[in-house]
């Protein structure tokens, strides 16, 4: 027989079910007043009923003489669900807000408090810290070569990292490169600033197996200095000393041979072409200079070399230390280079 859910039964199941419009006909339930012949009149389930909250909901179920198909139709939830809730199988329920979910709708389709069954089942297994749970029947398998992928790069990025302080700590203990040996380790002279007129020291030795080049001489040199040439720069040069006195070579204050002695190599214009000769008294650089400003010699000498000057128009003596070179005119002495840069043909000039 079909009998009509008592007033406290409706009203549970309207709470469990808001979205039913529809009247419950397929619940087989006892007449108001009915009870199981078996229990005793006094015998009312509470929340406190039996050792945990499916107990006591299963005996309150079982009170109202109910199946778990009749709440499963009230609640919308699986009967299974409901039978592992009285049975305490947790494992086979959704994660723990559904479950408490469940079995809340559960309490208030019999009839009963539903936040106090709460409480009870929160008494009987307090887990408040537990993650959600996928719900049953949905299974997400992670892809492993994702996992691979993310282990072979960190894998990487640690070998490069033990790579690169392996090779700073290597760096740090390579010994030093060698310096380059000092100028003076291997016989040459310290470099130093240079402060106004630049001296050059005596020409070093030829190498082993080396052969001296030959000395630089201007094309057509010898044949302008051969013939009437040679006559007319000495006039040339006299005007100019009648014309700047001042120019000619002053009496050296030391001792100065009084005649030219070849001590070494004579470079220059050969000797009847040439009327000035110019003799080193120590290492000195010399410079011989034409009047468009062209270079006719250019050589470090050492002591007792000598330069023939060609008698040539505006040709230019420049060295680094005057007193450092001796003057000879017509095979005579006129002593010292007066300054740095002088004429040649001031210096004919003073044998007139």
């Amino acid at each position: 027989m079909v009998a009509k859910l008592s007033r406290d039964q409706a009203v549970g199941c309207q709470v469990a079910m808001p979205l039913d419009t529809g009247g419950v006909t397929n619940l087989h339930l006892r007449a108001d007043g009915e009870r199981d012949p078996g229990l005793p009149d006094s015998y009312m389930p509470t929340m406190d009923t039996g050792p945990d909250i499916g107990a006591a909901l299963k005996s309150a179920r079982e009170f109202r003489g109910l199946t778990l198909q009749d709440v499963a139709d009230c609640t919308r939830i699986r009967r299974a669900y409901l039978a592992a809730i009285e049975d305490m199988r947790l494992d086979e329920l959704p994660s723990r807000p559904f479950t408490i979910g469940y079995v809340r709708a559960y309490a208030n389709a019999l009839g009963m408090d539903g936040e106090a069954a709460v409480e009870r089942f929160k008494l009987d297994e307090p887990a408040p810290d537990e993650p959600l749970r996928a719900p049953v029947g949905v299974r997400r398998d992670g892809d492993p070569r994702v996992m691979a992928i993310v282990v072979a790069g960190l894998l990487i990025v640690g070998a490069i990292i033990m790579w690169n302080i392996a090779q700073r700590a290597m760096s740090e203990q390579a010994p030093p490169a060698a310096n380059a040996p000092e100028a003076s380790a291997v016989g040459l002279p310290a470099p130093a600033p240079p402060v106004g007129p630049v001296a050059l020291g005596a020409p070093l030795p030829a190498p082993v197996e080396s052969t001296t080049p030959t000395p630089y001489e201007t094309p057509g040199l010898e044949a302008a200095t051969a013939g009437d040439g040679s006559s007319k720069a000495a006039d040339d040069a006299a005007k100019l000393a009648k014309a700047h006195p001042e120019d000619v070579v002053a009496a050296p204050s030391a001792p100065l041979a009084s005649t030219f002695v070849a001590n070494g190599t004579i470079h220059g214009a050969p000797a009847a072409g040439s009327v000035v000769t110019l003799q080193a008294r120590k290492p000195t650089s010399l410079i011989v200079r034409g009047a468009d400003g062209s270079v006719y010699f250019a050589r470090q000498l050492a002591a007792g070399e000598a330069y023939r000057a060609p008698m040539l128009k505006g040709l230019t003596v420049d060295v680094a230390e005057p007193s450092s070179v001796q003057v000879f005119v017509g095979g005579q002495s006129r002593g010292l280079l007066p300054s740095a840069q002088t004429l040649v043909s001031k210096l004919a000039a003073s044998a007139q």
